[in-house]
């Protein structure tokens, strides 16, 4: 194995379709009009000398090492700045071009210093190749003179190191922040020989606008900003390609290695989903997969009460089936179950549906994406004919509106929300549906033409009243609708939405929006070009969450925005498997590619295969699994990747049903909450360690590929393999590869999908079959995958939970940048600098009439129960509404969440939640007892 290098072009790829032919040094190179003469020259293998370009960011020419000369022209102009054109006659290797470049770098060296034998850079430095192309041997200056060598170093970031000394101030830096990041938190401060980079006004990186994308350590062509990790480990002598196991944008990485010990993550240029970019969580918080807390050998005990004993693999899976046998031939075949994970790969999330569907005889099978993204499963399966989204990521360079509505993209999927702003600041115009002034709101060069801060759970209502405006005023694209629509089903919903009830007035009293805001999104969306819509939790994790999707989906079908790029229906899916965990049949009443369980062809083509029979019933959904536990009948559970109790709503609930089962098996990283109820742990395996695949938001297939062996001895499908083994349905795969074959013989949308042709491609999108054996990127182009695209009446009904003198405010929540999930991972590295613990935002108004004070402790309390945090005073929620995140288990936002869901999934509602604040002496009761069982696991882990 050997590093990947990736060819850096100098200057972005054109997009015109009008070809130049020219000459440089001799060779007749033809490429896109626009084209830098640098790019051409890279083209054909020539590289010009550069410092101060790269391919992520626009040209800048502020280095002259790139000059060249052009027959006819005088002067040397710069490669990078220039276009070509047709016939001109290039030269980029001439004496004078040698004595120029020369000179330039002997200027750059003067001011530099000379430790390379102990630079962290040295070997991966840009400055010390080009010394070399230039053939710079000496330096007449010396260096006496005034110089930038002494300045200090800043290291309050806890990834990388700021050294500005080493700085050439090539801007690269700078631009990469506003042109890929879109953060503008670098400038140069400064002029002439006092110019140098600065974070900020001169501060520190760790208390700057700086979100640690890693952008600007990417775009330096020195070690002026270097990751810590090049000081303490080296520079990496191998890499591999994979995939982030993080959101569901799906970035993709190279892993560059030193041994088996991980030098650094850098974003993969030919990535489809990311383009070469990253956030701080996939570009830096790595770490949780060497952690200490991190269980490495099975354990298993007799009752929760008792220590953990220390375990072979074989007594582990030995002593869980026979568990699960003994509680079958006890309780009935229905009485144990699973939950697969989303944090898996998809083969892996197969194999656990297939244990429990062959072994266990049932279909009690769920997965996270219940309490999450189900209704859009749910709902764009019922308009469309598809459980998933319509676009690809590359779409949004084409949006000219994109609609965000319950999602906060820059925190909660950074790398789109990046791109998406790049295109904001393009000229497309912006509408946010939010409760709260998310940042996209208003940011540095970009700002929404339209916020409307509605009151939680009103969704509903407000994406009709958009529907009223578009349908009263006349702005239904009715060509579309009568070509690609059922016509009587289109105009039943357009006599519904046109009742006046529906109107942006009348809807105002649930709603809390001005009129005028939404008619003014609404006629914006249907009349500024291609519109696109983006949504997230904030539109599933309701009672109607179903019925959101569908009136999205009304939305876009009246609009005719299905169908081609920069329109389209687009959930952000929260973590970086959901999609694929849906895909492979996670749901008890689906298997694998949304096909229902009672269907006969479809099972008997799994029956043939796995050679058992199937039950044709569907199964419990998790809140089912509590409810059924807590009444007796449900008594053995095997969770793989997913902590549960932290995880889900209404906690009392879920830990009464996980105390009542028999039999709990968790694998996992970590010891996490749900494991306090667990009677045999098997350890899990990090991304880094296990070969697979992942499927993305825009349904991307990639594959993430062992940069290191499994620490914990075994990879999860391996371990799932050995469990079905010892209850008496053998799986002899050899490799995920094989596993992933078995998916594409039975599943019609992955037909297509094999290991060879990831590698060969990249990445596909699903449906990749005989129809589209390349995958497709743009769903629904000739047509909806259901035949007539559907309109659904999507009747407002408000949420049963309501306000009142009791509980007078309502709790949303949502997630931060610096943060994932329920922690687990990103608690266990560095990422804890920028949110050590979840606050409370709430207004000065509610914050004033409640005697409560920035950073006072509070406690938060509802129907459901009561915690305790710090309050944040803020105008990014409005009066009457609180918000928080739910990162961390000593807060447990879950306790206080009620167990209201979806009428139509069972997604529980954690967006509306009402509650009481008031001020507080510090944790509560059961927070403390909490920190005291989170001491003595960690000791008995550490023993």
């Amino acid at each position: 194995m050997s590093l990947i290098h990736e060819i850096d072009y100098g200057t972005p790829v054109s997009k015109s379709e009008k070809l130049v032919t020219l000459t440089i040094d001799g060779m007749t190179v033809t490429v896109p009009e626009g084209t830098s003469i640098m790019r051409a020259a890279m083209e054909v293998g020539n590289q010009i000398p550069k410092l101060c370009a790269t391919d992520m960011i626009e040209a800048f020419g502020s280095c002259r090492l790139c000059l060249v000369e052009i027959e006819g022209r005088g002067g040397t102009p710069a490669s990078c700045t220039t276009p070509v054109m047709d016939g001109i006659v290039v030269k980029t290797q001439t004496e004078r071009l040698k004595q120029i470049r020369r000179g330039v770098m002997e200027l750059y060296i003067s001011d530099h210093p000379l430790d390379c034998l102990t630079c962290s850079a040295n070997g991966d430095c840009e400055l010390q190749d080009m010394a070399g192309v230039v053939g710079l041997r000496e330096v007449r200056y010396g260096y006496e003179g005034e110089n930038h060598t002494k300045l200090g170093k800043d290291e309050s970031n806890p990834y990388f190191t700021y050294e500005q000394s080493k700085c050439i101030v090539c801007n690269r830096c700078v631009r990469a922040c506003e042109e890929v990041q879109g953060t503008f938190a670098l400038t140069i401060s400064g002029r002439g020989f006092g110019s140098r980079v600065s974070p900020g006004m001169d501060e520190p990186f760790l208390s700057s606008e700086c979100v640690s994308c890693g952008a600007c350590v990417q775009a330096c062509p020195t070690a002026t900003l270097n990751e810590k990790a090049m000081y303490d480990i080296g520079t990496p002598e191998h890499s591999l390609v994979t995939t982030c196991a993080y959101c569901g944008v799906g970035c993709t990485f190279k892993a560059e290695m030193r041994g088996d010990e991980l030098v650094r993550m850098v974003p993969y240029k030919d990535g489809k989903a990311n383009r070469g970019h990253s956030c701080v969580k996939g570009r830096f918080a790595y770490g949780y997969a060497t952690h200490k807390d991190r269980i490495l050998k099975p354990m298993i005990r007799s009752s929760i009460h008792e220590p953990w004993k220390e375990v072979s693999y074989e007594e582990a899976i030995q002593y869980a089936a026979s568990e699960f046998k003994r509680i079958q031939e006890k309780y009935g075949r229905r009485a144990v179950g699973g939950i697969t994970s989303s944090r898996c790969t998809n083969e892996e999330t197969y194999l656990v549906q297939k244990l429990i569907r062959g072994a266990f005889g049932n279909n009690n099978v769920d997965t996270c994406a219940r309490v999450c993204h189900s209704p859009t499963g749910y709902g764009l399966l019922q308009t469309y004919g598809t459980s998933a989204g319509t676009q690809d990521f590359d779409s949004v360079e084409e949006s000219d509106v994109i609609l965000v509505i319950g999602a906060n993209p820059t925190d909660g999927h950074p790398v789109f929300g990046s791109r998406m702003k790049k295109r904001l600041r393009q000229g497309a115009r912006l509408i946010v549906v939010d409760p709260r002034r998310i940042d996209a709101v208003r940011s540095p060069h970009v700002e929404a033409a339209f916020h409307l801060p509605l009151k939680p759970g009103t969704n509903v209502a407000i994406v009709t009243a958009l529907a009223h405006v578009i349908v009263t005023e006349g702005l239904v694209n009715e060509q579309f609708v009568r070509e690609r629509c059922d016509w009587d089903e289109f105009q039943e919903w357009a006599a519904f939405v046109a009742d006046e009830r529906h109107s942006p007035e009348a809807v105002q009293k649930y709603t809390g929006v001005d009129p005028a805001l939404v008619r003014g999104a609404a006629r914006l969306y249907a009349t500024g070009g291609n519109g696109a819509i983006y949504y997230g939790l904030g539109v599933t994790e309701h009672s109607q969450g179903s019925t959101t999707v569908m009136a999205i989906a009304n939305l876009a079908m009246a609009t005719g925005n299905v169908g081609r790029n920069g329109v389209g229906v687009n959930p952000l899916r929260g973590q970086n498997n959901v999609q694929g965990s849906c895909d492979m049949g996670s749901f008890p009443h689906e298997l694998p590619g949304y096909r229902h369980i009672s269907d006969d062809a479809t099972r008997a083509a799994f029956e043939a295969m796995w050679g058992v029979p199937l039950d044709n019933e569907p199964g419990l959904r998790i809140p089912n699994m509590f409810d059924a536990a807590v009444e007796g009948t449900y008594k053995g559970m095997y969770v793989q990747g997913e902590d549960i109790l932290q995880s889900d709503p209404d906690t009392k609930h879920v830990s009464a049903g996980l105390a009542a089962l028999e039999c709990l098996v968790v694998q996992d990283l970590f010891l996490n909450e749900t494991a306090n109820y667990a009677h045999v742990f098997l350890p899990g395996c990090s991304f880094l360690e296990k070969d697979g695949t992942f499927t993305n938001a825009e349904r991307r297939i990639q594959r993430v590929r062992k940069v290191m062996a499994p620490k914990n001895g075994y990879a999860d499908w391996e371990v799932t393999q050995m469990l079905a083994s010892a209850l008496g349905f053998p799986m002899t795969y050899q490799h995920p590869s094989e596993i992933m074959d078995e998916i594409a013989t039975l599943t019609p949308t992955f037909r297509g999908v094999s290991y060879a042709k990831l590698d060969e491609l990249g990445s596909v999108q699903w449906p990749c079959n005989e129809k589209a054996p390349e995958g497709t990127p743009i769903m629904h182009i000739d047509g909806f995958v259901r035949g007539k695209g559907k309109f659904i009446l999507t009747e407002y009904v408000p949420t049963d939970e309501r306000t009142g003198p009791r509980f007078p405010l309502l709790l949303t929540t949502g997630r931060i940048l610096s943060q994932y999930n329920v922690g687990a991972q990103t608690r266990r590295t560095a990422n804890t600098a920028w949110h050590a613990e979840d606050v409370l935002e709430i207004h000065a108004h509610d914050a004033e009439n409640r005697g409560i004070r920035d950073g006072d402790f509070v406690k938060l309390d509802s129907r459901a129960g009561s915690t305790s945090l710090k309050a944040v005073i803020s105008d990014r929620v409005s009066p009457g509404v609180v918000y928080t995140t739910f990162h961390h288990p000593v807060t447990q936002a879950n306790v206080v969440t009620t167990d209201y869901s979806d009428w139509a999934t069972n997604c529980p509602e954690y967006k509306v939640t009402a509650v009481q604040i008031s001020p507080s002496n510090g944790p509560t009761q059961w927070q403390e007892d909490y920190e005291d069982l989170s001491r003595k696991s960690r000791r008995i882990a550490a023993e």
